[in-house]
């Protein structure tokens, strides 16, 4: 077995698309609307060059499948952050950091020294927490 997609909820999904790709440089992998499913759109992002995972953007659903006081519940979880975290990796942390930072990102804290590399970490529009971190080979026990 093989992870193929890890989803992340979104209320947006057009603004999501802009801030993966535009923002953080994701390429589109998916994005096909299926009209016999009430329009439902299967929206997926990944970085470059990295073909064999990507990140479902999926938008929070109403009814039929969820009713409307499930939905508000999921998007307060989402803004506050507690919905998932999605870790990103890079070779050069504070490089990649100034990088996202001129295109827009707003970070909620600079590039820290941690015992595991340099991590900082950020939210995209919706809530989702976004970590990024430089990691550093941890001496064996």
């Amino acid at each position: 077995m093989r992870i193929a997609n890890a989803q992340l909820w979104v209320d947006d999904q057009d603004a999501a698309l802009a801030f993966y790709t535009q923002k953080l440089g994701m390429e589109v992998r998916s994005d096909v609307t299926l009209p016999e499913m009430a329009a439902f759109r299967w929206l997926t992002v990944a970085p470059a060059g990295q073909d064999d995972v990507a990140i479902t953007l999926m938008r929070i659903p109403g009814p039929p499948i969820t009713d409307d006081e499930t939905a508000q519940q999921i998007r307060e979880l989402v803004a506050k952050g507690f919905a998932g975290t999605v870790f990103l990796t890079t070779d050069d942390c504070r490089a990649s950091y100034e990088e996202l930072k001129a295109r827009g990102v707003e970070f909620n804290e600079e590039p820290q020294e941690r015992p595991y590399g340099i991590d900082t970490g950020f939210r995209d529009p919706a809530g989702n927490q976004l970590r990024l971190t430089e990691v550093r080979e941890l001496a064996a026990l």
